[in-house]
């Protein structure tokens, strides 16, 4: 009897493995061919908002290899317990709605997803007519804004960057505030200036105070900056007045993009004191176009930092939130023929997680909503090669970043495009965000 309960469990354990995408053998491959080193495989499967030449109504769109899924096409196939009745989400021009249905909607589409796009599925692989109508090459598509961005929120959350900014300005015996260690600091960005990879950028005009001993001059920045940064979009929001605890954080985090959070340091620097920043921060931030769920990057968590002093209880959670990204920023100016990378750097070492960030924010009571964006602040590591801006890599303009072939930078120049990338390697395959790219323009003279 013994013999029979055990073979039974053993049973029911193997079909609920194989009632599970990530677990099933057949489902690891797709009918759409994916190169071992494309941003967008099987494994990733991120969400996007597109149109083309021909159909220019924004849609939400899946990655994967060099194709693009219209799921407006296919959400008729989705006939899981939630998404069943809500399909009209994806028929929306932005992914507002489908975040804001939670969680267990987006397990629901994501295992949907990987099983319609799987090799050893025919429906939409055998179905001529509605394969040519559900995907499109990437190269015909145009990007858009992923969600309609209702609040932006960028943390200060690196350790090191930390560090390194508060050497520069304050010394090393009080490079990082008191209140750094006790929660995660970060202020409230402009929304509305936040655009899709590709959008270029004019040079801000501002205040600037470059001799102390004289008063303030008015012009454009010439300490135009990169900051590598990482966001997450927030799904399902809160109630106002009702914390979301940080135990269960995870269940109102969407997906992650790339961000390049431009900054006139110059600017920065003669504004920030006592309310921090403004105008060098808020004319220009970037991301890029795709969103990758969390459950496609759970294969490549990390153990958190180790946080000392131990947070208090409201921000304490043992499940580890941190993710092994490996992140790069390059520079091409306009004279240059190839790009030069001048970071390489990991979103491993980010020392407040996710968990942590959304869990202070709403603490007080503050609500957030669907497609609210959050991000992480500059991510730097330990070593130079890895310093997230040009602040940190030309050390306040005290030397040069050498690009080859003559040309160096302490901050941008005009012309200058600026591209970060991210992926998370796994074996023979990778998840990635595909570029966050940005080019500055000349100042508009006043």
């Amino acid at each position: 009897m013994a013999a029979v309960n055990i073979w039974k469990r053993l049973l029911a354990l193997l079909l609920t493995l194989k009632s599970i995408p990530e677990y099933n053998c057949n489902l690891k491959m797709s009918f759409i061919k994916v190169d071992e080193e494309s941003d967008f495989s099987f494994h990733n499967l991120p969400y996007g908002i597109f149109s083309t030449v021909d159909n220019p109504r924004h849609r939400i769109g899946v990655a994967i290899g060099d194709q693009v899924l219209d799921v407006s096409a296919i959400k008729h196939l989705f006939s899981g317990p939630v998404l069943s009745t809500h399909q009209d989400v994806f028929d929306q021009p932005t992914l507002n709605g489908f975040m804001g249905l939670g969680h267990e909607a987006w397990q629901e589409a994501r295992r949907y997803l990987q099983k319609l796009l799987s090799a050893n599925e025919s429906t939409i692989r055998d179905d001529v007519i509605l394969r040519s109508r559900a995907f499109v090459h990437q190269s015909n598509v145009m990007m858009h804004l992923p969600a309609e961005i209702g609040d932006y929120t960028d943390f200060y959350s690196s350790r090191d960057h930390a560090t390194n900014v508060g050497i520069m300005f304050r010394g090393k015996e009080n490079a990082l505030m008191p209140n750094w260690l006790r929660l995660p600091v970060g202020y409230h960005g402009r929304a509305s200036s936040v655009v899709v990879s590709g959008t270029p950028l004019r040079r801000p005009m501002g205040q600037m105070r470059p001799d102390p001993t004289k008063p303030p001059v008015f012009g454009p920045s010439k300490q135009m900056d990169i900051e590598l940064e990482m966001a997450f979009f927030v799904g399902a929001g809160n109630r106002l007045g009702e914390p979301i605890p940080v135990q269960r954080a995870h269940e109102h985090i969407f997906g992650m993009v790339l961000m390049n959070d431009w900054s006139a340091r110059d600017i920065q620097a003669w504004e920030y004191v006592p309310l921090g920043p403004f105008l060098g921060k808020n004319f220009g931030t970037t991301i890029s176009p795709w969103v990758v769920p969390m459950e496609a990057l759970m294969p490549f968590v990390v153990p958190n930092a180790v946080q000392d002093p131990e947070p208090l209880p409201y921000l304490r959670h043992q499940d580890d939130y941190t993710f092994g990204i490996n992140l790069f920023v390059a520079v091409k100016g306009e004279a240059m023929r190839e790009a030069a990378t001048i970071c390489k750097s990991n979103f491993k070492y980010m020392y407040w997680t996710m968990k942590q960030q959304l869990a202070h924010h709403t603490v007080n009571g503050c609500n957030v909503r669907p497609g609210d964006l959050l991000a992480s602040g500059t991510i730097s590591g330990p070593e130079p090669e890895s310093f997230g801006s040009m602040l940190e890599l030309s050390w306040r303009g005290s030397k040069s970043i050498d690009l080859g072939g003559g040309e160096s930078r302490t901050f941008l120049k005009d012309g200058d495009e600026v591209t970060i990338t991210g992926y998370c390697q796994g074996q023979g395959y990778r998840v990635g965000f595909g570029p966050c790219r940005g080019t500055i323009l000349p100042a508009l003279q006043q």
